[in-house]
């Protein structure tokens, strides 16, 4: 069977990303994977606009990237989608950010909308899920906790339902959770918010017939990571790892009584989440408290991968 490498990078609201794979039948293996935390969608909520220091961060960060893909594909060969999530829709002047990207690849990015952003999530969580061994009752609710948005996505070989919805570990930091350790006061604040965002879910998505909850991104991962008591983060013990609903609870109120320095003692976390890992660990607690999922499955494949397999 013949093997197709792809190239895909998804551009949300903390982080760029890419993945150099190659596809053959039904399976994708990795060439390459790449994440830069860039804080594209700084400041989107209050302004509406992309800053330019915020641009400036994602360009460098994607010429980087299509210096890798040129090294990997030296007769230029290899396909190349970009896609463009939350905070970008939300920009005034993403035309800035278009033309930068085009400059960059040589391919129009994307700005997708909510609904294929969650389809796509849901290709790239659910595709190997089934082929992995790992035990996983269907229909699925697939929740992608990103910066700007939450995905929500209910199917079983296809989606059934999906929602986009403004609450993501960013928007909520900069919203509500501004101090340090957050007040109870914010807090309350910020569930508010969550809990609006899942009643609009409920009224076109069927959340209440899922069956197994899996969790994408990086809010969810690194939780999975505390939960798991890693040294290091380690995405083969994280991904397709299950964290009950006990544990999901107490990383979530450990992390939101914790200063900035504490959480970034933490082995697993990365720099750039521990100043709205907060935000992402308490959308995913409520998900759970919600819903009354027992455990989440974790997944490291997610929109991302959804990008490749759309090129094979």
């Amino acid at each position: 069977m013949k093997t197709k490498r792809v190239a895909a990078i998804d551009c949300g609201t903390n982080s760029v990303r890419l993945l150099i794979a190659d596809i053959s039948g039904d399976d994708l293996t990795d060439v390459e994977r790449r994440m830069e935390i860039v804080r594209l969608g700084q400041d989107v909520d209050r302004t509406g606009r992309l800053a330019p220091e915020a641009l400036e961060r994602t360009f460098t960060a994607m010429r980087g990237y299509a210096k890798l893909i040129r090294e990997h594909a030296p007769d230029g060969s290899v396909p190349v989608r970009v896609v463009a999530t939350s905070a970008t829709r939300d920009a005034a002047n993403r035309a800035d950010f278009v033309s930068g990207v085009r400059d960059i690849f040589g391919v129009e990015p994307e700005v997708v909308t909510g609904d294929e952003e969650a389809r796509l999530s849901f290709t790239g969580a659910t595709r190997g899920l089934a082929r992995s061994g790992a035990e996983a009752e269907t229909p699925y609710l697939v929740v992608d906790i990103g910066g700007g948005s939450t995905e929500f996505v209910v199917g079983s070989r296809s989606v059934e339902g999906a929602l986009s919805v403004d609450i993501g570990c960013v928007r909520l930091t900069e919203r509500h959770l501004r101090d340090d350790p957050p007040s109870a006061g914010t807090v309350e604040a910020a569930v508010a918010d969550i809990e609006a965002a899942m009643d609009r879910v409920e009224e076109s998505v069927p959340v209440r017939t899922a069956r197994t909850l899996v969790g994408l991104a990086g809010s969810v991962t690194t939780v999975a990571g505390i939960a798991l008591d890693l040294p290091a983060y380690d995405p083969a013990r994280i991904h397709h790892s299950r964290i009950p609903a006990e544990r999901v609870h107490e990383v979530s109120a450990r992390l939101l009584r914790m200063t900035h320095d504490e959480r970034a003692a933490i082995p697993v976390m990365h720099p750039g989440r521990v100043d709205v890992i907060g935000a992402g660990a308490l959308i995913l607690d409520r998900i759970v408290r919600r819903y009354g999922f027992p455990e989440v499955v974790v997944s490291e494949h997610d929109i991302l991968d959804g990008i490749a397999w759309s090129l094979a």
